[in-house]
């Protein structure tokens, strides 16, 4: 192998696949990244056997081959060239690949390429194409509910429904649950679910940039995988196994209370808040007043901690219905409140012993749902 290719392009393209290097295995060869030339480019794969991330770039191919090489080792030696061309010559005797830029050189062992994971090939005849914004925006408003422990398999993954001309998803943790609706360019006939990884949806939001065109997601048969092709990259996940809870009975069917707040000052209300409430479960009061016909209705945010101190965050508020004070996780609220992308946004409560129920003003495609904790009145 002897190709040559731009440092900012290579710099790029390791560190792209780079997330999905196992750190720790039995396996050297998962360490590594695979250098292969594919139709005049440099092709870069990596896996942890769970997701695998494949990366195109532009590059001189002079002779065909492959090897891989320690991904950490090589990406930081990359880092440290300047932006100037770079040249691979693989010395195929003894898998060491001579690496050059500028003034300096280096040589790297690597591993044969012969015994990388073979690298999964997109369906092209069932792919369901989905603008990159609205994926990248659906996967930001969900995926960070998914739960981060393996005690149930099922709650780290994102429930994905195709139906139509839409695609919803879901995710919980046990003590909230996102829901988040979106229009697809393509059309299913035939409506189905997958329960896709929380970490492999959360990539494809990272490696989702604003020039990109076309995304399609293909489930080939029998492989129980999902495959997001993104032009120039290639992400390949495992779907999860077994069954995710039924979301639909967690969703309030009315309220008793609506609180209707800028979601901004919302949102700082309860991260000034986490500042106390980490010390006693993350647990903050939210207090809600209707108005007078006088003054305006208002919320109240507080936290309070014996070892830290207390504060108190009032906002204005347009409140239908009764006064109430509950308690939520004020991280999870936060969170929450982070994704949410419109002025205004509405807290719908029902007591201070049931969920609380977090809907954009304006946007009828997302709804989030957090439990209500206990605290001392």
């Amino acid at each position: 192998m002897k190709i040559s290719c731009l440092q900012e392009n290579l710099a790029k393209g390791l560190s792209t696949v780079g997330r999905a290097v196992s750190p720790r295995s039995t396996l050297p060869v998962l360490g590594n990244v695979l250098l292969d030339v594919d139709n005049g480019r440099l092709k870069l794969s990596a896996t942890n056997l769970e997701i695998v991330i494949t990366c195109w770039i532009g590059a001189t191919v002079n002779e065909a081959g492959s090897t891989t090489v320690p991904a950490r080792t090589f990406s930081e030696l990359v880092n440290t060239f300047p932006q100037e061309r770079v040249d691979l010559a693989l010395n195929k005797t003894t898998e060491t690949l001579h690496v050059s830029c500028g003034r300096t050189q280096a040589n790297v062992k690597g591993i044969n390429a012969g015994e990388f994971p073979v690298i999964p090939e997109p369906d092209d005849e069932s792919r369901i194409r989905i603008e990159p914004a609205v994926l990248k925006r659906v996967i930001a408003q969900v995926a960070f509910a998914a739960a981060t422990d393996d005690s149930r398999p099922s709650l780290t993954g994102v429930l994905t429904t195709f139906e139509g001309n839409r695609v919803t998803m879901a995710a919980t943790d046990g003590f909230r649950l996102s829901v988040r609706s979106a229009h697809i360019a393509g059309y299913v006939e035939k409506p189905f679910h997958v329960i896709i990884p929380a970490r492999a949806l959360n990539e494809v939001g990272r490696i989702i940039t604003d020039d990109l065109e076309a995304l399609y997601i293909s489930m080939p048969a029998g492989r129980n995988q999902i495959i997001f092709d993104m032009e120039n990259v290639l992400l390949v996940s495992q779907l999860i196994d077994g069954k995710f809870p039924d979301y639909a009975p967690i969703i309030p069917k009315s309220h008793n209370t609506r609180t209707v707040l800028n979601t901004a000052e919302f949102t700082k209300a309860c991260r000034t808040a986490d500042i106390f409430a980490r010390e006693s479960s993350n647990t903050a009061r939210v207090a809600v007043e209707p108005g007078d016909g006088l003054s305006a209705g208002s919320a109240i945010v507080a936290a309070n901690s014996k070892e830290t101190g207390d504060n108190v965050a009032q906002i204005d508020a347009s409140v239908e219905g009764m006064p109430i004070e509950i308690a939520f996780n004020v991280k999870f609220m936060a969170d929450a409140l982070g994704v949410i992308d419109t002025p205004q946004v509405a807290l719908e409560t029902t007591s201070p012993n049931e969920p609380g129920v977090l809907k954009p003003v304006g946007d009828n495609d997302f709804v989030h749902i957090i439990m209500p904790m206990n605290f001392n009145r």
